[in-house]
């Protein structure tokens, strides 16, 4: 194999030598419950304590929140004599789990939003967190928790690991206020499939019919399964979910080839098929130069006029022209072996593949990243 590739390639030909058949999975990694998810919260807030590493004043968003909530306190200040170095406004983020109760806690991060350099060591003050209704449902304040580093120098050296300007704080919120979460319907539940496909919805089906009974389960597209609720379930449907979760369904996975010119990586998965066909690759280069001259004539009494005369020089070089032959290839090893053949970098066999799928003799989806 050509040192061009880089070595992902010849990983994936190692892996995937192991891809067979369809391999079943528990239906709790293909499908979630409909009705039982996370709710996002979002708050603005101040961190206090910061040791000079706060917003300055051309960024006056914390200052003036300073301000407002030492008011609200019931102290006065001037704000002409209002220089904090050591606050910095944030954004404060979490998700509110499905079932959450009121005084559990949940994780929360904050990043900057002015012009802090670091929040290392930092303190969020009480901030209220409300979700998309603008009701609030969660409390957050706490210490920071940064993971990044950060140094530097008087000559303007400086060395930096990670983001110091966005934190977390394990457990820093209160959880307020319930949502209500209702995931029974007409004494049915419904699947939702994570990636919907109707091969996979109908294996689904037929699997917990086999479990739970015949016409327990039927599939309303490619992307939900309604499961009725059987008479032992009725008074106790997370059992049914429980029982539903073990179930065993027999998965295909799409054929599919997504390659990252960004990270150089190359990566194939489900039931890729690589029919023969014949590549010419070659490379095309022209170099334009351009070499102006400086022309000043001889002429008598001085009538002459110097003048810049431009030269232009083209090179054109066609490389060379390699003609390959791909044999057909149905195992996903044997794509990896053949395409690995061709010595190309995974910029180059990018084209390589949509071409390949354009041209019908790549049986497979390919995602240029």
């Amino acid at each position: 194999m050509n040192k061009r590739l880089p070595i992902t390639l010849a990983l994936l030909t190692a892996a995937l030598a192991l891809t067979g058949p369809a391999r079943a999975d528990k239906l709790r990694d293909l499908t979630d419950v409909s009705g039982v998810r996370e709710n996002q919260l979002l708050g603005y807030g101040i961190v206090t304590g910061l040791n000079g590493t706060g917003d300055d004043t051309t960024s006056p968003i914390a200052a003036q929140t300073v301000l407002s909530m030492l008011r609200r306190l019931g102290v006065q200040v001037d704000p002409r004599q209002v220089r904090l170095k050591n606050v910095a406004a944030v954004v404060v983020t979490g998700s509110l789990g499905a079932f959450a109760k009121t005084g559990t806690k949940l994780d929360i991060t904050v990043s900057s939003i002015g012009n802090a350099k670091s929040l290392a060591g930092g303190v969020l003050v009480q901030t209220l967190l409300k979700g998309a209704d603008q009701k609030t449902y969660a409390v957050a304040q706490g210490n920071i928790l940064t993971g990044g580093f950060k140094a530097g120098g008087s000559s303007g050296s400086s060395v930096q690991s990670g983001s110091t300007t966005a934190a977390r704080i394990p457990e820093g919120a209160i959880i307020e206020r319930e949502v209500p979460t209702t995931f029974v319907t007409d004494g049915a539940l419904k699947l939702s499939l994570r990636t919907p496909s109707f091969t996979v919805a109908s294996h689904a089906v037929a699997a917990i019919d086999k479990s739970l009974g015949e016409g327990t389960a039927h599939a309303d597209d490619s992307g939900t399964v309604v499961v009725k609720i059987p008479a032992k379930y009725q008074k106790s449907p997370v059992d049914l979910i429980a029982a539903l979760e073990e179930i065993e369904v027999g998965v295909v996975r799409r054929a599919r080839v997504v390659v990252s010119e960004r990270t150089q990586t190359i990566v194939a998965g489900g039931d890729v098929r690589l029919s023969p066909a014949v590549i010419v690759h070659g490379g095309l280069t022209i170099v334009v130069k351009e070499n102006p001259v400086v022309s000043q004539p001889a002429a008598p009494f001085g009538k002459g006029t110097t003048a810049v005369v431009p030269r232009t020089t083209i090179d054109v070089n066609e490389g060379e022209k390699d003609v390959r032959l791909m044999p057909a290839a149905a195992k996903l090893a044997d794509v990896a072996s053949a395409l690995g053949a061709l010595g190309l970098s995974p910029r180059e066999l990018a084209g390589v593949l949509e071409a390949l799928r354009t041209a019908g003799a790549l049986e497979a989806e390919v995602v240029i990243q």
